[in-house]
């Protein structure tokens, strides 16, 4: 059925509910017509306090900042979208929601789309999208937003680097499989072997990154649940007009997920710093790989820092 608020929020022990006074931004291409019934769907089944646009917490955007002129719909696009609101829902219910749809799935577009979540005042900007580095340059400084956190999903085809997530202005976020039982914990993560990691070969390695075989920019940061045999319940379109629950996984379910994370914490951050200051405040991921790679922690779990799952998933929110 799909791990709901309590089982994540009691996963990664994050305990707050995060003010109203923090922005979650959420980006995604093209329109989804019932995206706030279909969140109120999800929040009302699990208890959450009402997100609406009469209330003020849920507002949706185009990716000029307008609210009219929405992009058609894509329901495979909406259920990505009905996915990323949920998981920031889930993990920072007292947050407000924006939602900017990109006229597609272009990077231009989606680019843009981000420039205007910042101008609205995010606090943290969710992308669960990505692509090859290759002609990403002219996009990056999109991405870069003093203060802000963005997150941004490593990649669901296993190892190799993709854009945003390289871009050393983003927490690129990893992702794991999530299971019950273990430790005092409660819950055992190992690498999703689908989840994406690897080297820039564009950007720059930022300063709080030290791993010792990646010159330039390595990903992923941090971590969290992606594995669609260990995956999320969703309320969210079933294509034909009709919305239903579905199961969904990928590090489209970590990203926003760590982005309600950055919510509840409510802070300004130093790009994706703050993981690196406080490893203690994360589980470190010690088991699995995502494929074959030039050096062994670039794709495969270590004690500390490697590529799948960066510097491990959230254990409350001081790290983010």
């Amino acid at each position: 059925s799909g791990y709901g608020p309590a089982d994540l929020r009691s996963a990664y022990n994050v305990t707050g509910s995060g003010s109203s006074g923090t922005i979650v931004a959420i980006v995604d291409a093209f329109g989804y017509k019932k995206a706030e019934s279909d969140l109120a769907v999800y929040r009302s089944t699990y208890g959450l306090p009402a997100c609406t646009t009469a209330n003020g917490c849920f507002t949706k955007y185009n990716q000029k900042g307008r609210k009219k002129n929405y992009p058609p719909d894509n329901t495979g696009w909406a259920q990505e979208t009905a996915l990323d609101l949920d998981m920031a829902s889930a993990m920072c219910p007292g947050c407000t929601i924006i939602l900017v749809e990109g006229n597609s799935n272009t990077f231009g577009n989606l680019a843009a789309a981000v420039n205007t979540a910042a101008t609205k005042g995010a606090h943290v900007i969710s992308n669960s999208y990505g692509g090859g580095e290759s002609g990403s340059t002219t996009y990056e400084p999109s991405y870069n937003h003093p203060g802000v956190a963005v997150t941004a999903s490593t990649g669901d085809s296993g190892y190799g680097p993709q854009f945003p997530a390289t871009s050393n202005h983003v927490v690129a976020v990893g992702g794991t499989r999530l299971v019950t039982g273990g430790d005092a914990r409660g819950w055992t993560e190992t690498v999703w072997p689908g989840t994406g990691s690897g080297c820039s070969i564009f950007y720059a390695k930022p300063a709080w990154q030290t791993d010792p075989s990646c010159a330039l920019r390595m990903e992923a940061d941090v971590s969290a649940v992606a594995d669609p045999a260990t995956g999320v319940a969703v309320y969210g379109p079933t294509g034909g007009g009709g919305s239903g629950w579905l199961v969904f996984g990928g590090t489209s379910v970590s990203a926003p997920l760590v982005g309600g994370v950055y919510g509840v914490n409510g802070g300004p951050v130093t790009y994706g710093s703050d993981p690196y200051s406080h490893t203690s405040a994360l589980y470190d991921v010690t088991s699995g790989s995502n494929g074959t790679c030039p050096f062994f922690y670039w794709c495969n779990a270590v004690v500390g820092y490697d590529g799948p799952t960066g510097l491990g998933t959230p254990n409350g929110v001081t790290a983010f």
